[in-house]
């Protein structure tokens, strides 16, 4: 009845079609990933919030560590010849670090910096250096930082650790200084410096390294003069950092001054000081002043290497009596044996001209080497290699 009805019902020239029932899902396609994915989520949650393990969801890597091998220890020989076997003292861990004290330029505040170390013993590493062999204890001084050189009874430092010269001829023969520096960092070049140079050539010593104390004394007992060599401010800093515990410009006296006795401390037995880099510090004035002030108060003396020619310590030094000299020539800023080998000429013209010249170079091995060679004929050519301590007396004498 329902089909005729709907026939009548249609409209006339057109053909009815029979509707079929189609089956329909419940859900569509889309729907059913998203309840997939739902459960997914449901799953892992569970895991996440009822598992114990911390460390579910990372990675996991499985090493196998096995123990070396020890040798059974074998009874000794029964009877009363047997001794216990002798036991090797534990090795102690190597690459300590060392902390130091640094002063913030801009607040004061004090702070820790760790500067690596190549100490066989923690115990050693974080303790002052010791004394040296061959120090007048009578010209040490206690500070917060270790022993620091002082002037007593008369004796002074510059005097006392001046290597031996013939004075009396270097004062009417043209002499030459060398000073060779940067030593101290780099076991291999200071030992180079120390061994393949005669004792005559006066060795510079920057704070730095694992046991600058053991090479600086290992270069005392060669008959070397040594040199302390504090870090000065570049023009550049802080792009160029000379290191931990540099004077800056813009820390007052009394900063720098405690950052002059932490560089004090580091070796002993030196002659005097000299600036390592510090374009930018020996060219001013007020900061200069309390370092030079210092160094004479303490019977050092003051080396400079050159650098600038802004340099005011040489004008400080001759208001404070200060036992100076000034690098005339750096002999291998172009470090190739035919350079060297003319500044060294050159060196020896100006001793003839004015009775003293001093050159400064680094510890490379061509320079050693071509220093080396050279001092073994100076002499046949009349002039005097001399510590820089005689060229200083002779300059002031002069």
């Amino acid at each position: 009845m329902a089909e005729a009805a709907d026939e009548l019902s249609a409209p006339l020239g057109q053909e009815t079609v029979a509707k079929k029932r189609r089956f329909q899902v419940p859900f569509t396609a889309t729907q059913a990933l998203a309840v997939m994915l739902g459960l997914i989520l449901v799953t892992f949650a569970g895991i996440a919030l009822f598992n114990d393990d911390p460390l579910g969801g990372e990675p996991i890597a499985h090493i196998a560590l096995r123990k070396a091998p020890v040798a059974e220890e074998k009874p000794a020989a029964a009877g009363p010849a047997a001794e216990p076997a002798a036991k090797s003292p534990p090795r102690q861990a190597s690459g300590e670090s060392k902390t130091v004290t640094i002063i913030d330029g801009s607040s004061g505040a004090r702070h820790d910096v760790v500067i690596g170390g190549d100490a066989t013993d923690k115990a050693e590493s974080d303790a002052a250096p010791g004394p040296m062999a061959g120090i007048d204890q009578r010209l040490l001084e206690k500070s917060r930082y270790g022993m620091i050189p002082m002037v007593a009874d008369g004796l002074r430092p510059f005097t006392v650790y001046a290597a031996d010269a013939d004075r009396a001829k270097a004062a009417k023969t043209p002499v030459v200084a060398i000073v060779v520096g940067g030593l101290g960092v780099g076991a291999a070049k200071t030992t180079d410096a120390i061994t393949k140079l005669p004792p005559a050539v006066t060795l510079a010593f920057t704070p730095y390294g694992a046991d600058p104390t053991k090479l600086a004394e290992r270069a005392r007992a060669q008959r070397h003069e040594i040199l302390l060599q504090v870090p000065m401010e570049p023009f550049d800093y802080p792009d160029n950092d000379p290191g931990p515990q540099t004077l800056l410009t813009t820390l007052n006296a009394e900063q720098n001054l405690d950052r002059l006795y932490w560089h004090f401390s580091r070796i002993q037995g030196y002659a005097g000081i000299a600036n390592f880099m510090g374009a930018r510090f020996v060219a001013t004035d007020p900061v200069m002043q309390p370092i030079m002030r210092e160094a004479a108060k303490r019977g050092l003396s003051y080396f400079d290497d050159g650098a600038t020619p802004r340099s005011v310590a040489a004008s400080l030094a001759a208001g404070q009596a200060l036992p100076f000299a000034k690098a005339d020539f750096t002999i291998d800023a172009v470090p190739t044996s035919v350079e060297i080998d003319r500044m060294l000429v050159k060196l020896e013209t100006l001793a003839r001209e004015r009775g003293v010249a001093v050159g400064v170079a680094s510890a490379l091995p061509i320079s050693i080497e071509r220093l080396a060679a050279w001092t073994k004929t100076l002499e046949a050519r009349g002039i005097l290699l001399v510590p820089l301590t005689t060229a200083m007396l002779k300059s002031k004498s002069g």
